[in-house]
């Protein structure tokens, strides 16, 4: 997964692969299927991951609103402490392969949509305790963060400096309210 995520779908060779997992070329197939098959594999295990430390993170953020500012101020964490920000697995991949292939597609839509489903989760919350208004549409909202943190974190990986990314974030955060 460290390999497609750092490198991308195409740029990952199967050698590289086979190194990294310390297995023979047969023992992937067996395993796995294919290249593609391993790749999907990736995605679903990134999804879920990701889905869950959001959702922990969620349920421990004492408002919706801390949570939210907290994701929004990760890219700019990232872009501070890694030499290489890598982004997201799912946004990346949705980049490289621009919906031309329906498994992936379909993958990629799944994680967005669950992405969608915790952000949405905490401005509902927030909401509910004032912090944002309950005349905004959440789930609209939820589909902005979402966005927005897709491109904090491409910004990172253009390395531009964390100040910068943190104060897009904070515009970002006030647009919530």
């Amino acid at each position: 997964m460290e390999l497609f995520w750092c490198r991308g779908y195409e740029a990952t060779s199967l050698q590289e692969l086979l190194t990294a997992m310390d297995i023979s070329k047969s023992s992937l197939y067996q395993a796995f299927g294919s290249k593609h098959e391993l790749f999907e594999r990736c995605l679903k295990v990134f999804r879920e991951r990701q889905v869950g430390q959001m959702t922990s993170a969620l349920e421990q953020a004492p408002s919706g609103k801390t949570f939210l500012r907290n994701m929004l101020m990760a890219a700019a964490r990232d872009a501070a402490t890694n030499e290489f920000p890598k982004g997201c697995l799912i946004m990346n991949t949705a980049t490289e392969f621009s919906g031309r292939d329906a498994i992936v597609a379909d993958l990629v839509g799944e994680g967005a949509r669950q992405f969608v489903g915790v952000f949405q989760s905490a401005i509902e919350r927030a909401q509910s305790n004032g912090e944002i208004s309950a005349s905004k549409n959440a789930e609209v909202l939820a589909r902005y963060v979402v966005s927005t943190i897709s491109g904090l974190k491409t910004m990172a990986k253009a390395g531009l400096p964390a100040a910068t990314i943190e104060e897009v974030a904070e515009v970002a955060l006030s647009a919530l309210a």
